[in-house]
């Protein structure tokens, strides 16, 4: 595989330098020069704080839609402001700072007097997690346990809010593991000790150790094949796809990805990870790239444990929001997690103090040829059968992020007959507690999960994902239709039939309108473009394909689900509105639930042929089993967003064959 990889390592260094020419698209991600300076015009302006100022968040300030919409169509009519967003902390105040880059000046500034704390900074969390190993009490808690303090390991966890006057402190929790024996410490909690940091002044302020159970045993966690025994098996034959001479099927220009139909902008954000957008269709009847979608990503994730005890009542993350998708970006590894045919792209975020971070194969883009069918037909009725098949081939963007204890498989899927697909795989490992139980029936008490080795409980919870999706069907001028299926009773003496079901349309005026629990009834939703008409004279539009359906269970009044009301609802439409990005808010650490998605649409706005963005949750339930352990295989999910009416017929009817080549294994009837 040397030349390969030798082919795709050449390619990609001409992308990275490619992105130098290239004239920079208003929505290109921050390269490291310019995470360089707005490090110096953000410290020059501070210099004299007297706390020490650390970056939280460094992202592209969005240039206002018209002026980008404006740019795309005639990029040399209007050049959009070159602007970051930054999010810092000193002298125990959250800062909001917008540099211009282009005149290199900060632009404006203010001090966050709300709820909550920014991000947690990646150097932060690791300062927090040594401070035990200098603090007393903590190293006579592991004497008392026996335990080898050099094969200890601490991690951090979110605060959260419980009712607290707000807090004017960003703090974070810190609990221990066992290494010794496996790498898998996550499934070898030192149980019953709990630290509380301050993060500002870098401290332990709060130390308990409570209860004392066994460390659960390191045999049968590893999940490492080197450290496996026999018997192994199954026995997996590699396949993939080669791309001849190196081409990888699609083309890079700058961050602007082409391939088949399709045309769109490939970003990345510290927050969110990977960000779709201006994504477009070719119609070859229209002879004309039609509009999808503006911008598309993961807005949040909300991560509520089921355990209220005093060691686990407080993990309910939100681990976009608080952690970073794109700061828990892991480099991508060749063959494995992505195909042969996969080309790698790097990732840049600020570090705490500024400087440019670099995340090696953060992203890879690959056709996917699996096997599936993008339609066919065999017609029997005819003195000769008829049979046609067309074999389907997908793009896919990829990106996985590893927050603690999970992996996410985060991909977008473009389709040639329209689709996009977001799909989202949950592997990684449960998050555990000890218990002194070695069998279930020792068990005489709740202990919220599920028994699944000696001495080890996993604890139920949600996975609850948030997509924003701005969509612009045809054009930024949308409305957003629920067709319900509704049961007719048949009437008249023409028919034996009792029954049947037919639709109604409701399109929503209001937000309030638009607010649903998918699943209580059969309904379809689509954002449609009522301005523009098929031939026929239907309504161009896009359908939402829902997938994972899952409602939250926590009652309305616990704190954690006031700070994730957002997942109150599967669908939400609110209009456009630059400065809404983030469905559990700007400000997610210890928030309160007084900036999210609920609040905005408490205004109840008109949506109603506007530019809307619809907010899709999408929701596991998850009761581990024990299959799931020590590692978890990839349970996976996700939606999709499919044309209805948007094309005059099947866009992929006249698509070309691939080339038919001889196959040993079956035989062809001609």
């Amino acid at each position: 595989m040397a030349p390969l990889v030798l082919i795709f390592s050449i390619f990609l260094l001409s992308f990275s330098s490619s992105i130098s020419s290239q004239k920079v698209h208003p929505l290109d991600p921050l390269t490291p020069s310019e995470f360089t300076l707005i490090q110096t015009i953000v410290q020059k302006a501070y210099s004299g704080s007297n706390h020490n100022l650390t970056f939280q968040y460094v992202g592209l300030e969005e240039p206002e839609k018209a002026t980008v919409l404006q740019w795309q169509s005639k990029p040399h009519s209007v050049k959009p402001p070159r602007r970051a967003l930054v999010h810092a902390r000193s002298n125990l105040q959250t800062l909001e700072i917008i540099v211009d880059l282009s005149t290199r000046s900060i632009v404006s500034k203010q001090v966050h007097v709300g709820q909550g704390f920014p991000m947690f900074t990646e150097d932060e969390q690791v300062a927090a997690s040594e401070l035990p190993f200098s603090y007393g009490p903590f190293i006579e808690s592991i004497k008392k346990r026996n335990l080898n303090i050099s094969q200890v390991v601490c991690t951090t966890l979110s605060v959260g809010w419980f009712g607290e006057v707000t807090p004017k402190r960003s703090e974070i929790k810190v609990q221990c593991f066992y290494t010794n024996g496996t790498a898998n410490y996550y499934l070898r909690s030192v149980e019953g000790i709990t630290l509380t940091v301050d993060l500002d002044d870098m401290k332990i302020v709060q130390y308990q150790d409570r209860i004392r159970v066994p460390v659960p045993k390191a045999e049968g966690t590893d999940f490492r094949f080197s450290k496996q025994k026999p018997p192994f098996g199954p026995r997996l034959k590699g396949t993939g796809v080669v791309p001849p001479n190196g081409d990888p099927g699609f083309k890079v220009d700058g961050h602007v990805i082409s391939w088949v139909n399709w045309a769109f902008h490939l970003g990345f954000d510290v927050r969110v990870g990977p960000v779709i957008s201006l994504a477009s269709i070719y119609d070859i009847e229209k002879h004309k790239y039609r509009r999808v979608l503006y911008r598309a990503y993961i807005s949040e994730l909300f991560v509520p444990y089921m355990d209220p005890t005093e060691e686990m009542y407080f993990k309910t993350y939100f681990d976009c929001g608080e952690f970073g998708f794109g700061q828990s970006a892991v480099s991508l590894e060749p063959l494995t997690d992505c195909p042969a045919n996969a080309v790698f792209f790097d990732a840049y975020y600020a570090g705490q103090d500024g400087s440019p971070v670099k995340t090696t194969n953060a992203i890879c883009v690959f056709e996917q040829h699996a096997g599936n069918i993008m339609w066919r037909h065999t017609e029997t009725g005819l003195p000769k059968e008829v049979r046609e098949v067309r074999q389907d081939v997908s793009l896919v963007v990829r990106m996985v992020s590893t927050v603690g204890n999970y992996d996410y498989i985060l991909d977008w899927e473009f389709k040639p007959s329209g689709s996009i697909k977001a799909g989202v795989g949950l592997t990684g490992v449960l998050a555990t507690k000890a218990v002194p139980y070695t069998h279930i029936d020792q068990i005489n008490r709740d202990v919220y999960g599920a028994f699944l080795a000696e001495n080890t409980v996993a604890t139920h919870h949600d996975h609850f994902l948030n997509y924003y999706l701005d969509l612009d069907v045809d054009g930024q001028d949308n409305s957003f239709v629920r067709t319900d299926l509704v049961t007719r009773r048949a009437s008249g003496n023409n028919t034996p039939r009792k029954s049947y079901w037919d639709i109604v349309r409701e399109t929503a005026k209001t937000e309030s309108d638009a607010k649903i629990k998918v699943g209580l009834r059969p309904s379809e939703y689509t954002v449609i473009n009522p301005n523009k008409k098929t031939k026929v004279g239907n309504d161009i539009s896009y359908r939402l394909m829902p997938g994972s359906v899952a409602s939250p269970l926590l009652t309305s009044d616990d704190y954690p689900q006031i700070r994730a009301a957002f997942t109150n609802y599967n669908v939400w439409v609110t209009p456009y509105n630059k400065s809404e990005k983030w469905a559990g808010g700007k400000f997610v650490g210890r928030s309160r639930g007084d900036d999210n998605l609920e609040i905005w649409t408490l205004r109840n706005r008109k949506i109603e042929n506007k530019d809307i963005v619809l907010w899709y949750t999408i929701g596991f339930h998850h009761v581990p089993c024990q299959e799931e352990y020590p590692v978890m295989p990839t349970l996976s999910g996700g939606f999709e967003l499919r044309p209805a009416n948007f094309f005059e017929s099947n866009p992929v009817l006249k698509v070309i064959p691939a080339m038919h080549v001889s196959w040993p294994n079956c035989t062809t009837h001609h």
